[in-house]
C-alpha cells in the first residue's frame, strides 16, 4: 500500500517542517493545512507542497480539504494554553487543551470518514495518561482515545462500536515523542536562554527525568511509517538514546554555551510556587502549574509501547552543540566529540 497524497495538520510548525520536506524529498504530494500561509514560506518553495490557509476546526472546511488525500498527518498540539479549560473526559471539556488535542482529532476521523481515507499518522505525547493531573497530558491521551476506538472493527451486529459509520477499516500509528530538540526548539533553545541570562537559576522538579529526541529522527520514524503495514495499528514510543535529568541537561547546556550558572534545585513545593509565579507572568509561558504535574513523572521511554522499527535515535551531544553554540570553534569541536562518541 502506497500513499501518495498527504494532508499534514499542524505542518508548518517546528516538527511539521521537518515532516512536510522529508515527504517532498520523496516526490510526494503534500497538502499542508495553516493559520497563516505567509508563515510558511520556506514550504511554500516545495515544489510537490501545497500550502493552505484553513481553519482546522471547521469540519466543514476539514472534510473539502481532506477530498482527494490518500493520508492524513495530525501533528496539532499546544503546550501552553491561552484560553484555560477543564478536561472531564473524552467527550466533556473546555478550554485549549480540549479543542485541540480532543475535539480536533474527533473532527479529523469524522472528516476521514467522509472522505474514505484509510491511513492516519498522529502525534501524541510520551507521558499521555487519563489519570495524570496534567492536563495536557490527559488530553492528550483522550485524543489518543479516539483514534484507537476509531481503528476497532464492527461488532459481532455489524455495528460500528466507534460511532464512525464507515464500511472500510482505519488503519492508524500513533507516535508518543519525548521532548524534541533542535535548531529552533522550544527546549533546549529555551534553556539556553536561561543560561545565559542567569547567574543564578533557581530549577523546578530538577530530577525530573527526559529522553529528549532529535526532530529528524522523529520525521525519518513518521515518514518511515507512513507505508508500512507492520505499523499500523500501533503505538509508539519515540525517545532518543540517552536519559538525563533536568538539572543534566541544564548543565549540558551551560558548559556548552561556556557558561557557569550556580543551579538550585528547588523541593516540590518550592517548584509548585515558581510555576505559580511564572504562569503570571504576562506573555509567553516559561512554565505554568500544569507544566509542573506533568514533570511529576519521568518522561522516558519505559512504558508499555516500543518503538518505532529500525528506529536509531542520534545521541543529543552529536547534534545540539553545533546549533546551541552557533558555527563558533567551540560548538564544532563539541559536536565532533560527541559524535565520535567521547
Amino acid at each position: 500500500m502506497k500513499f501518495h497524497r498527504i494532508c499534514v495538520l499542524g505542518g508548518s510548525g517546528f516538527v511539521g517542517s521537518a515532516i512536510v520536506q522529508a515527504l517532498a524529498a520523496q516526490g510526494r504530494h503534500v497538502r499542508v493545512l495553516t493559520r497563516n500561509r505567509e508563515r510558511s514560506k520556506d514550504l511554500i518553495l516545495l515544489p510537490t507542497v501545497d500550502v493552505v490557509e484553513c481553519n482546522v476546526h471547521d469540519q466543514a472546511e476539514l472534510n473539502r480539504q481532506f477530498s482527494g488525500m490518500d493520508a492524513i498527518i495530525n501533528l496539532v498540539g499546544i503546550l501552553h494554553e491561552s484560553r484555560p479549560g477543564k478536561i472531564i473526559n473524552s467527550e466533556s471539556g473546555s478550554g485549549d487543551y480540549f479543542e485541540n488535542h480532543i475535539e480536533l482529532p474527533r473532527k479529523i476521523l469524522m472528516a476521514i470518514t467522509a472522505n474514505s481515507i484509510q491511513r492516519l499518522l498522529h502525534m501524541s505525547a510520551l507521558g499521555a495518561n487519563v489519570n495524570s493531573r496534567s492536563a495536557y497530558q490527559r488530553s492528550k491521551a483522550y485524543g489518543e482515545h479516539w483514534i484507537k476506538a476509531a481503528a476497532q472493527p464492527a461488532d459481532r451486529n455489524g455495528a460500528e462500536i466507534t460511532g464512525f459509520v464507515r464500511g472500510y477499516r482505519l488503519y492508524p500509528t500513533i507516535f508518543r515523542p519525548s521532548v524534541i530538540f533542535g535548531r529552533g526548539d522550544s527546549f533546549l533553545s529555551m534553556l539556553t536562554g536561561l543560561v545565559k541570562m542567569l547567574p543564578i537559576i533557581p530549577l523546578a522538579q530538577a530530577g525530573t527525568r527526559f529522553q529528549p529526541v532529535w526532530v529528524e529522527d522523529v520525521a525519518g520514524a513518521v515518514v518511515d511509517a507512513l507505508d508500512n503495514p507492520d505499523t499500523f495499528g500501533a503505538s509508539y514510543n519515540v525517545c532518543g538514546p540517552s536519559v538525563y535529568t533536568l538539572r543534566e541537561l541544564v548543565e549540558y547546556v551551560a558548559r556548552t554555551v561556556n557558561v557557569t550558572p550556580h543551579i538550585i534545585s528547588l523541593n516540590r513545593r518550592l517548584s509548585y510556587l515558581q510555576a505559580a509565579m511564572m504562569e503570571l507572568v504576562p506573555g509567553k509561558k516559561l512554565m505554568t502549574r500544569d507544566n509542573f504535574y506533568a514533570m511529576l513523572s519521568d518522561n522516558v521511554c519505559d512504558g508499555e509501547y516500543s518503538a518505532p522499527p529500525d528506529f536509531r535515535p542520534s545521541p543529543l551531544e552529536a547534534i545540539a552543540a553545533e546549533y546551541l553554540n552557533g558555527s563558533t570553534p567551540r560548538g564544532r569541536y563539541t559536536a565532533f566529540r560527541g559524535r565520535a562518541g567521547r
